[in-house]
């Protein structure tokens, strides 16, 4: 599916997210706090849009996602980034071996949530964080309404209109409707090993930051 959306993606996501998207990937670049000569592993990467700020600001980022067409699409624009495929349940990386791992509308997207969640744990070093960008739950009743009753069935058709791949955005609306709300979010990273898992709302509760660190 992703594969198929590979070439409009980023154009795509400007439109269904009237340009928000660009500023929720900042403020996730600042929640992950990277110092140059770091190295973060981002997951999910997609075309790499998420990956490029770290790597601007020196930061050693590896973009990896299971879409190989994505990972296509983001080599052909940025070839300096060390783009790599995996599974996000079963990451071809060595223990330890990240300062910090970032997912960005990616985790609900794989098929074991927990099993993700204690992979990205075992990559990162002890004391490493991770920052997790999703989808979430409004915290506003009539905005949530509104966002549930309206926009959630306009997103397939705009989607539509730009891909022509309306179906894949289908199953995007429902992976958003299925995911869990931002506290219970938190108890799943703190249920994997992860430690002192909190999170801030974007746009409301539009979006979730969720941040934790691995024990020392």
């Amino acid at each position: 599916m992703f594969d198929g959306i590979a070439s409009r993606y980023d154009l795509t996501n400007d439109v269904i997210s009237l340009g928000q998207d660009r500023r929720w990937r900042k403020q996730t670049v600042d929640a992950v706090a990277a110092l140059p000569g770091e190295r973060v592993l981002d997951l999910a990467a997609g075309t790499g849009t998420s990956s490029e700020p770290f790597a601007d600001e020196g930061v050693e980022v590896v973009p990896c996602d299971f879409s190989v067409g994505m990972l296509q699409v983001g080599k052909r624009r940025r070839p300096d980034l060390p783009f790599v495929a995996g599974d996000a349940t079963a990451l071809p990386f060595a223990d330890e071996s990240f300062d910090a791992v970032t997912i960005s509308f990616g985790l609900r997207n794989v098929v074991d949530t927990d099993a993700a969640l204690r992979e990205m744990l075992r990559v990162t070093r002890p004391g490493g964080r991770i920052v997790i960008c999703e989808f979430s739950r409004p915290t506003w009743k009539p905005f949530r309404a509104l966002y549930t009753g309206v926009f959630m069935k306009m997103l397939p058709v705009m989607a539509g209109l730009v891909t022509k791949e309306k179906s894949s955005y289908e199953y995007l609306v429902e992976s958003i409707q299925d995911w869990p709300a931002q506290p219970e979010l938190a108890h799943l990273m703190i249920d994997a090993g992860w430690e002192g898992a909190a999170y801030r709302n974007l746009s409301g509760g539009l979006v979730a930051l969720h941040r934790a660190v691995r024990p020392a």
